[in-house]
């Protein structure tokens, strides 16, 4: 069932994107009821009765075949992302497939969408394995409407910043490529291994190129601030990025020395 309302301005959800959220409850009333509340806030509600039915709407959603044993992906862009589901509420208790046992084919799957679970199973226990099997919050039976609004809007806030976090991209500077995320650099189309400090200290001169560093701003920005050490490590960790980085390591075209100043990246 699908349930859509038009959008008040007023609301907190009038932004050009309509959350999509997946109501999964085997009692009709409950579900009608959370249903037209999360409607009436601007949602965009799907619902299903049972654990089976869920699984396949939200394999729909991600443009998943579910008749296949593998269920690969169908052909098309992954970028169409609005049909997805951005939140889906799910009974512990269900027909075919239980909640527990939904939610870890939903994890399994490689779907980080938000889950907030519902029982009415209320002990420490039941909510630890709920929350240990990939559910996001966990709400115990009976709870108040404007709670279940609140924990909506509060994962799917957390969501929504995850989502909108631009990621990192690759640092390149003639044949030397870093990736920030992989903490990988390639040099030459090999990849080398670097420490973490080699890996910091080139990581700051590739996003800074041709700025030149002292070695106290180097130990500042690498060390931290309480370092207590010779300032020379800066010079030995200069080498030996030199070592993996040059092609002449005693003739330097990479990392420059500027005498009286520090060092610099091409």
């Amino acid at each position: 069932m699908l349930l859509t309302l038009p959008l008040d301005s007023t609301k907190s959800q009038s932004s050009l994107k309509i959350s999509r959220v997946l109501v999964v409850e085997d009692e009709e009333l409950i579900c009608e009821t959370i249903a037209l509340a999360l409607a009436d806030e601007g949602y965009e509600v799907l619902t299903a009765e049972d654990g089976r039915t869920a699984l396949d709407l939200i394999h729909q959603a991600e443009g998943v075949d579910s008749n296949s044993a593998n269920r690969p992906a169908l052909s098309g862009p992954r970028s169409a992302q609005n049909q997805q589901f951005d939140l889906i509420i799910l009974d512990l208790m269900l027909p075919y497939i239980n909640g527990l046992d939904l939610c870890r084919l939903i994890r399994r799957e490689g779907n980080s969408v938000p889950i907030l679970m519902l029982s009415a199973k209320g002990s420490e226990t039941d909510r630890v394995v709920g929350l240990e099997v990939g559910a996001d919050d966990y709400l115990t039976k009976p709870f108040g409407m404007r709670e279940l609004i609140a924990r909506c809007r509060a994962l799917l806030r957390r969501y929504n910043h995850l989502q909108l976090e631009p990621e990192q991209p690759s640092l390149k500077f003639r044949d030397i490529t870093l990736y920030p995320q992989e903490c990988r650099v390639v040099v030459r189309g090999e990849e080398i291994s670097f420490s973490p400090k080699e890996f910091k200290i080139l990581e700051l001169f590739m996003s800074y190129p041709r700025r030149v560093w002292s070695r106290e701003q180097l130990l500042e920005r690498i060390w931290g601030p309480d370092f207590i050490g010779d300032s020379k490590t800066v010079d030995v960790h200069i080498r030996w990025l030199r070592e993996k980085l040059e092609n002449d390591p005693s003739n330097p075209e990479y990392l420059v020395t500027v005498r009286g100043f520090g060092y610099r990246f091409g």
